[in-house]
């Protein structure tokens, strides 16, 4: 599967898992570690890990290797690693506080919906 067709997948999983403020933002002559990274964010523990499995199960239903899923027990940052798309799950107060979009300014951002930042 290309990266933007997997990017595209990512989002969408996202979405029907009504995350908020999902952007992408295109990491391609930025980074060697990936195409794109995707993040979003839920307001609770809950919804955070909805939306991480929501992107895990849509991979495994494509037929795309997961290569990693980091912090899904505790909920406040998951990180799911499908190779070409890395995806950020963020809880809403964690994302406040990294704030990946400052960090990678110099990416270009795509929003998905009304992103906040």
């Amino acid at each position: 599967m290309k990266s933007d067709q997997l990017l595209n997948l990512a989002v969408e999983a996202t979405e029907n898992k009504k995350a908020e403020d999902i952007i992408s933002l295109k990491m391609q002559g930025i980074s060697d570690m990936t195409d794109y990274f995707v993040v979003c964010h839920g307001n609770n523990e809950k919804q955070v890990q909805s939306i991480a499995r929501a992107v895990k199960d849509a991979a495994n239903e494509a037929e795309i290797e997961v290569k990693r899923m980091e912090g899904f027990n505790e909920a406040r940052w998951i990180l799911i690693d499908l190779a070409n798309v890395v995806v950020h799950v963020f809880h809403k107060d964690e994302r406040d506080y990294y704030n990946i979009e400052k960090l990678y300014r110099d990416a270009p951002l795509e929003s998905y919906g009304q992103v906040v930042y």
